[in-house]
């Protein structure tokens, strides 16, 4: 079965997928940390170091999922920038990464709607995420935008 064919019908991988990710933290390690494995496994990313880089990006081109951590700047920076992003295109999926729960015992999900419609996220993540985990969550959300 090809590529193609398995992606019609929803089962594709996230490498053949080839996506334009926007990868977006003030922490320059955890921008590679994720970048790298992002790239290898053939999909482009573009990072950011904050929420006016992101803006910047999302500007020149609109991405198929953006990745978002959540304290930057300013405490609420990832909040912000999920609110900008879901205004002008909705059907992006929004990931926020954060570890807010760790350092301050506030725990954030996006589990119901109710909570995504709130946080504006498609999905909230805790640092420190495995590689694999985050590609399931990808996949997961890309494919629900495309089916």
């Amino acid at each position: 079965m090809h590529a193609t064919d398995r992606s019609a019908q929803g089962h594709a991988t996230a490498a053949e997928l080839r996506l334009n990710i926007l990868l977006v933290d003030d922490d320059p390690d955890f921008l590679e940390s994720l970048r790298i494995p992002l790239e290898a496994a053939g999909h482009t990313v573009t990072t950011a170091d904050g929420v006016k880089a992101a803006r910047a990006a999302f500007d020149q081109q609109v991405p198929d999922i953006a990745l978002i951590d959540l304290m930057m700047e300013d405490a609420d920076g990832g909040f912000t920038l999920c609110h900008a992003f879901k205004a002008k295109a909705p059907q992006l999926p929004v990931i926020i990464i954060s570890a807010v729960t760790s350092e301050t015992g506030l725990d954030f999900d996006a589990a119901t709607p109710e909570e995504r419609a709130w946080i504006k996220a498609d999905a909230f993540l805790a640092k420190p995420i495995r590689f694999e985990q985050l590609e399931r969550e990808i996949l997961r959300h890309v494919q629900n935008v495309r089916s």
